[in-house]
C-alpha cells in the first residue's frame, strides 16, 4: 500500500503528516500528489470528504518548499479559489497544519471581514492566499491586489462556484493571471459547464476520479417522510429527541427557513444554532465551533453556507427542505458517513410541492429512497417509493423551482392525536432498523442547472 513516504514530498511535510497521524494517503491524495510534484495540471473528482483538500495542499507545499522565492508586493504565489468562507477557512488551516515547519505566509480573503484590514495584511505579500473570488476581484478592481505573479492556481468546488454565480468573477481572475502557471481544478461532478471551464483555463490536464459521483449515498441509510408541509416542524422535534440523533445538520433552502427552524426547536426546548449568509462571519464561525465541539447538538444550515462544514461524527443529516437541484441531495447527504462510518439521511417531502424534487433525486441516484407516510393521524405502511423515472419536460407542470410557501393548514390536532394514540410520528421507529443498500448509484446524465444562487461576499 502506498504511503505518503513514497510519494516523494519534503522532510518538513512528511513531519507535519506524522504529528497529524497521517501515514498512508486516500484515494485521491495518491492519485493526484504525483502529478501535481511533476508540474502537470489537474483535473479531480472528488466528493467532500475523500481528503481533496490534502491531494493539492500537499504538492503545493512540496513546490514552495522547494523554490523559497518571496512573493512580490501586494501579491500572492499560490492563489486557492473557493465558493464560501468556511471552507476557504478550512483550506487555509489545513495549508498551515501542512505546511507548520516550512515559514511560509499564508493569509484569508474572504466577505464579513473589513475589506481594508485584509488589503493590509496581504500588503507585503502572501505566499498562500486562500480566498472567496467576490472578495478577491474586489481588492484586485480596488488595485490593492495583483495576480500577475500567481504561479499556482486552485479552483475548489468548481461545480459549486459555478451554482453560486461566480462564473464571470472566475472568468475576470483568471483572465489577469500569467499565461504560464500550474493549474488545479477540483469538483465532486463534471457536468458541461466544468468541463468548458477546465478546457479553458487549463493545459492538457491529467484526469482523476475517486469515489463516484453519488457513490457516498451507498455508506447512509436513506429515508424519506411524506408529511404535510406544516407538520414539518413538529416532525423534526420529535425526530431530534429520539437518543439515536447524537449529531444533526439539518438543511433548509432559505435563510430565513433556517431561522425559523432554529426558532422552532427553540420553543421545543431544542437547542440549535443556525448559519447561512445573512449571518456575520463572527456568528458563523461560533456557530461552526460550538457545533464541532459539541456544545450544540443541532446545526441548521443552507446549502451555501454549509459547504465548510467538515465534521466527522454528524449522525444524520435532515432535509427539512428537499433541495431544488437533485445533485445538491447527494452533496447535502454526504455530510454523515464520512471516514469509512456510517450515517443516517433523513427527508421531509410535502406532498403538495416536493414530490418532483424526489422524483428526481430519484433518478439521479438511481435507486428507490423508502417511504414512510404521515397523513393526518394515520399513520401507513412504509409504501414503495415512486420507481426512478427520468426528469419530466420542460413543457410539463413541476414544482416552482423556487419553492412554493407553505400551506396555512398546520393540521395540529392530527399530531396530537397521533401522539395520544402512542404513534411514532413519521414512522421514525426506522432510526433503529438497517436499511439494504440498493443499486449502486451513479451520476445521471442531467447537467446542472445554472443559477445565480447568490454571492458569499
Amino acid at each position: 500500500m502506498t504511503q505518503f513516504i513514497d510519494l516523494g514530498l519534503a522532510a518538513p511535510i512528511l513531519k507535519a503528516l506524522g504529528e497529524e497521524g497521517y501515514a498512508t494517503p486516500t484515494p485521491i491524495q495518491a492519485a493526484a500528489i504525483p502529478h501535481v510534484i511533476t508540474g502537470r495540471d489537474l483535473v479531480g473528482i472528488a466528493q467532500t470528504g475523500t481528503g481533496k483538500t490534502a491531494a493539492f495542499a500537499l504538492p503545493i507545499l512540496n513546490r514552495l518548499a522547494n523554490d523559497q522565492r518571496r512573493p512580490a508586493r501586494n501579491a500572492c504565489r499560490v492563489l486557492v479559489l473557493s465558493p464560501t468562507r468556511e471552507l476557504s477557512a478550512q483550506i487555509l488551516d489545513s495549508f498551515r497544519r501542512y505546511g507548520r515547519h516550512l515559514g511560509l505566509s499564508s493569509a484569508l480573503v474572504i466577505g464579513g471581514v473589513p475589506i481594508e484590514r485584509q488589503a493590509r495584511t496581504i500588503a507585503p505579500g502572501i505566499d498562500i492566499l486562500v480566498a472567496t473570488p467576490g472578495r478577491l476581484l474586489d481588492l484586485v478592481n480596488r488595485f490593492r491586489f495583483r495576480l500577475d505573479n500567481v504561479d499556482t492556481l486552485v479552483l475548489d468546488e468548481a461545480d459549486r462556484m459555478l451554482d453560486m454565480g461566480f462564473i464571470h468573477a472566475i472568468k475576470a481572475i483568471c483572465g489577469k493571471l500569467p499565461a504560464e502557471r500550474l493549474s488545479l481544478l477540483f469538483s465532486a461532478t463534471m457536468p458541461p459547464a466544468i468541463a468548458a471551464l477546465a478546457e479553458q483555463f487549463l493545459r492538457n490536464p491529467a484526469r482523476v476520479a475517486v469515489t463516484p459521483p453519488a457513490a457516498t449515498v451507498d455508506a447512509i441509510d436513506q429515508r424519506v417522510i411524506m408529511l404535510d408541509r406544516g407538520a414539518k416542524p413538529t416532525a423534526l422535534a420529535e425526530l431530534l429527541r429520539q437518543p439515536e440523533v447524537r449529531r444533526a445538520l439539518v438543511f433548509t433552502r432559505t435563510k430565513h427557513g433556517a431561522d425559523r427552524v432554529v426558532r422552532g426547536l427553540e420553543k421545543s426546548g431544542i437547542t440549535a444554532e443556525a448559519i447561512h449568509g445573512n449571518k456575520a462571519q463572527g456568528q458563523r464561525e461560533r456557530a461552526l465551533g460550538g457545533f464541532r465541539n459539541g456544545r450544540v447538538r443541532v446545526l441548521v444550515a443552507t446549502d451555501i453556507a454549509a459547504r465548510g462544514i467538515d465534521v466527522d461524527d454528524i449522525s444524520h443529516v435532515i432535509n427539512f427542505d428537499l433541495p431544488n437541484i437533485a445533485e445538491t441531495y447527494v452533496h447535502r447527504i454526504g455530510r454523515t458517513a464520512r471516514a469509512g462510518t456510517s450515517g443516517v439521511a433523513i427527508s421531509f417531502c410535502s406532498d403538495a410541492d416536493e414530490r418532483g424534487y424526489l422524483r428526481d433525486i430519484e433518478t439521479l441516484i438511481r435507486r428507490r429512497i423508502p417511504a414512510s407516510q404521515r397523513n393526518g393521524a394515520e399513520r401507513a405502511a412504509a409504501p414503495a417509493a415512486p420507481a426512478p423515472r427520468p426528469p419530466q419536460p420542460a413543457a410539463q407542470a413541476r414544482p416552482d423551482r423556487r419553492g412554493h410557501r407553505p400551506a396555512k393548514g398546520r393540521n395540529k390536532a392530527a399530531v396530537n392525536a397521533a401522539r395520544g394514540a402512542g404513534e411514532d410520528l413519521g414512522g421514525l421507529s426506522f432510526l433503529r432498523q438497517p436499511v439494504r443498500s440498493g443499486e449502486r448509484p451513479n451520476r445521471g446524465s442531467r447537467p446542472r442547472d445554472e443559477r445565480k444562487i447568490g454571492n458569499d461576499r
